[in-house]
């Protein structure tokens, strides 16, 4: 093998930085290098386009084999993107670019809703938002079968537990039909694989089955006929969830449980009997356990309050007749009609599913579209457009049983092919802002549209609009912008950062935090650094071996360190970190904070600070 090296005679190197934050002024260093024998004179030109930049035209002089490096200020005035055109004479021309950030507080307003219809919208800025900040986000989300496609890659890696498991069985095994009846081909290699990991799972949870556990694991398990042990495992679950009924109708139930959780649970209990109807003894099995079951939920009918529960007992097929209607009355008054369109079903405090966790409204709008499916009176397409907008895929719908509930309710709205191509359009005030076009291949994933949007501040009109109309996809409209920042201190968090206000390029210095917090607590502080800050990594070693931090991550300019929880009493604690500056100007730090992990309302946020650089 043999290889080559080439250059030019002469060339010019800009050395940009990966990003600057609006208001800096900066020296940005420009190389022009001499490989030949003889001096070189020549004109250097730095043209900038999103900046500001002065002094941008020179002569310069290189020795022969040598170099010479030339400074240039650069003013980031506002955020955006910034093109660097460099130009030594006719030899050589360079163009580079990066990011200006812009240096407030981040404000983000959400809205979604569902591609049937044109949707019009109204968002708002803060008036004192950062010029050029203003930026949307419209990302689409794909209908029955994109759902299924995002669920089985994600699926397995999703944290494991009970309910997940058994999701993760249900889905391997309906997958095949699922994906046939959408119009895909299944992957039987990667179903095997899926239903191998899951059944092993599965069957490590059903070594002792509580009645709860049945329930979770026994229609996962009757999804693989193929499979004998999994076959086997699901009947001897159903069976043991059917000798769990109590002579007046109710299944499972324990000291202290509110009706509501009663009924939930034994709704749950119908549905997992009637999962396995395949032979004259479960049918029997299954007739008997409805009928008395079908008079609990008669006899507690006036007790059913809430819109969830009433939504559950339609779902899991629980009631039918005069009881169904009543049901279906009350989730259709429970529903909640949104400013963008969509609609939800909302759950009232003390509200809890069958393992007694809080179903979040995600969870209780899928079941209320499984509740009030063929009901002429209900907003179908208006609940689908929230399930759809609140589809994630990493996490789907939330845990196991919520994922499980929201795909049923996606193939049960969704059932219809896409088009062989989809035009969406965004507007605001009626002036296009941004716009592509799909394929049904594309529309399979979840796809994004983002664009600048100058001019945002106050409220507007924003439109959605999909050509044609598809009621099977989904869209999730994100506007965002940054305002100034001001001190903030909740749940009796305490910030004092000490960083250098002058600096010199290539020389450590240093930087002090001390944060007090509630004891027990663990904390995260986060320091955005300035352009063409680097941070020593041997400092930040040396505070988690004396156990001051517990570790630290650095990327894209941010600074994150994990402060283990102090025990009562403790004094605050005390940080202190070098860094190394490799960029002169005047240069915005960004802001310092302090959290507390899974709890958002307690933080402590500290404006940023202008670093001056040598």
């Amino acid at each position: 093998m043999t290889s080559f090296a080439g250059t030019l005679p002469t060339y010019v190197d800009p050395v940009l930085p990966p990003f600057l934050r609006a208001g800096d002024t900066v020296r940005l260093p420009v190389q022009v290098v001499n490989t030949t024998d003889k001096e070189v004179v020549a004109a250097l030109k730095v043209d900038v386009q999103g900046a500001q930049v002065e002094a941008g035209s020179r002569t310069v002089k290189v020795p022969a084999r040598g170099s010479a490096v030339e400074l240039v200020t650069v003013k980031a005035q506002g955020a955006g993107p910034v093109t660097v055109r460099a130009t030594l004479g006719g030899a050589d021309a360079v163009v580079r670019d990066f990011d200006v950030w812009a240096t407030g507080q981040p404000v983000v307003e959400t809205r979604g809703g569902s591609l049937a219809a044109p949707r019009t919208l109204s968002l708002s800025v803060p008036a004192d938002a950062q010029a050029g900040s203003e930026r949307v986000r419209l990302q689409v989300y794909p209908g029955a079968l994109g759902v299924v496609r995002s669920e089985l890659a994600s699926v397995e890696r999703r944290p494991s537990d009970v309910a997940s498991d058994a999701y993760a069985l249900l889905l391997a095994g309906q997958a095949p039909a699922l994906l046939q009846a959408l119009g895909e081909t299944p992957d039987a290699e990667a179903l095997k694989a899926l239903a191998q990991v899951a059944g092993q799972r599965a069957l490590r949870a059903a070594r002792a089955p509580s009645v709860e556990v049945a329930t979770r694991l026994a229609e996962g398990a009757l999804a693989h006929p193929g499979n004998p042990v999994l076959a086997r495992l699901g009947e001897r679950l159903v069976e043991q969830v059917a000798k769990a009924q109590r002579p007046d109708g109710t299944c499972q139930g324990g000291e202290g449980w509110p009706l509501q959780r009663l009924l939930v649970a034994t709704a749950d209990c119908a549905r997992t009997v009637r999962a396995a109807v395949g032979t004259d003894a479960g049918r029997q099995r299954a007739s008997a356990f409805t009928a008395r079951s079908a008079g609990v939920f008669e006899r507690y009918l006036p007790q059913v309050k809430d819109g969830y529960t009433a939504a559950v007992l339609l779902a899991e097929g629980a009631v039918t007749g005069g009881v169904a209607d009543a049901l279906r009355t009350r989730v259709r008054e429970a529903l909640k009609q949104g400013a963008d369109g969509t609609a939800s079903l909302s759950v009232e405090p003390g509200t809890v599913r069958a393992d007694g966790e809080e179903p979040s409204v995600a969870e209780a709008t899928a079941m209320a579209v499984l509740a009030l499916q063929g009901d002429a009176k209900a907003p179908l397409a208006d609940l689908g457009a929230f399930l759809l907008a609140r589809y994630s895929p990493g996490q789907g719908w939330g845990d196991g049983q919520a994922n499980r509930v929201g795909l049923r309710a996606a193939l049960v709205l969704f059932k219809a092919p896409l088009p062989s191509q989809v035009r969406v359009t965004l507007e605001r005030d009626g002036k296009v802002v941004t716009e592509g076009t799909y394929d049904a291949k594309a529309l399979r994933e979840v796809l994004a549209l983002e664009a600048a949007a100058p001019g945002s501040a106050g409220t507007h009109a924003w439109t959605v609009r999909a050509e044609p109309a598809v009621p099977g996809l989904g869209f999730s409209l994100a506007l965002a912008a940054t305002v100034p920042w001001k001190n903030e201190a909740k749940g009796g968090l305490e910030l004092a950062v000490d960083g250098p206000k002058e600096a010199r390029v290539g020389q450590l210095a240093e930087m002090r935090v001390v944060v007090g917090a509630p004891a027990f607590m663990p904390l995260v502080f986060q320091q955005e650094l300035p352009a063409g800050v680097q941070v020593d990594p041997a400092s930040l070693e040396a505070l988690v071996s004396s156990g001051r931090i517990a570790s630290w991550e650095v990327q894209d300019g941010l600074l994150s360190l994990r402060i283990a929880p102090r025990t009562e009493g403790a004094a605050p604690v005390q940080v202190a970190f070098r860094v190394l500056p490799t960029l002169a100007g005047t240069l915005q730090a960004g802001a310092s904070r302090l959290d507390v992990p899974g709890r958002p309302g307690v933080t402590s946020l500290l404006p940023p600070t202008t670093w001056a650089v040598r």
